[in-house]
């Protein structure tokens, strides 16, 4: 294991690339890494995010909302994700 950051890097080349599965793969292994990581569920909200998994991303946003509740993008990508 390589830690959190790099884990998450590694995680963000893969949306950088178009590769939503392999992306959403990476940054849920940080999260079972890091269970206390709010920046690894964010990470993983937004992977779900892009791959088009709406409800799943507003649920991991709002658990990395829950372990820092001064996460603002958290916040506010739960508001516009449930605009949509």
């Amino acid at each position: 294991y390589f830690g959190e950051v790099a884990v998450n890097s590694l995680g963000y080349a893969f949306l950088a690339a178009g590769k939503m599965d392999q992306a959403v793969n990476v940054f849920e292994y940080n999260v079972k890494m890091n269970p206390n990581s709010a920046n690894a569920y964010d990470s993983l909200a937004e992977g779900l995010m892009k791959a088009g998994q709406k409800q799943a991303a507003i649920e991991h946003y709002r658990k990395s909302l829950e372990i820092n509740p001064s996460n603002d993008n958290a916040r506010k990508m739960i508001g516009e994700l449930e605009k949509q």
